[in-house]
């Protein structure tokens, strides 16, 4: 009786775990294209239901080498902390993207937090919230959910930066010194463009 049992749980768990590759790629592209934010490879394993780490990762490696091939401005990128993102490529992001999106992957107010971070880091969370305001903590907090930026404890202070992740999902090349250059000339263009220049009668 006991092995009967143990012979129909094991029939019933083998027709619960999915094992055709095709099904298992659809549910992991399905994932990551309505996430819209990076998952981790345990949340791919669920999507999958393959409950097996490395027949997922071979499957996403396949999805990487498939979305390389076939679009030309969306990728799948694998980010250092081992999580994955779809996304469309930094060059496009920044222009035809941003244009088109539905809906940011962060509040304004977020990212006027986050762009203040990587542009003064290191910066203490006292100098935020001078900045920025008492919100700026629940701000601190989802960028760091988000693993956008890390923190060390100095003191009593806690001091930000921006993580390697951050650069890798906003296409950002160099250093902090380099970040806070491309910041600058991004700021000082746009306010250039807002400048109304006078316009003189010569009669």
């Amino acid at each position: 009786m006991k092995e009967d049992f143990k012979l129909i749980l094991n029939q019933f768990l083998v027709l619960v775990k999915i094992q055709d590759d095709d099904e298992s790629t659809a549910r992991l592209e399905s994932a990551l294209y309505s996430a819209g934010r990076p998952l981790s490879i345990e949340e791919l394993i669920r999507a999958s239901g393959t409950e097996s780490r490395t027949k997922t990762l071979n499957l996403i490696e396949k999805l990487m080498n498939k979305a390389k091939t076939t679009f030309k401005a969306i990728e799948i990128v694998s980010l250092p902390d081992g999580s994955y993102v779809f996304q469309l490529k930094p060059e496009y992001s920044s222009s035809i993207g941003r244009r088109y999106a539905s809906k940011p992957i962060l509040p304004k107010s977020t990212q006027k937090t986050l762009s203040y971070i990587a542009y003064e880091q290191p910066i203490s969370s006292k100098q935020l919230v001078e900045v920025r305001g008492t919100g700026v903590y629940s701000h601190l907090k989802e960028l760091g959910q988000l693993d956008f930026i890390e923190h060390q404890n100095v003191g009593r202070l806690k001091v930000y930066s921006t993580t390697e992740k951050f650069k890798k999902y906003f296409g950002v090349q160099g250093d902090a010194d380099t970040l806070r250059q491309k910041l600058f000339k991004k700021v000082r263009t746009r306010n250039s463009a807002k400048i109304i220049r006078p316009t003189y009668n010569i009669s």
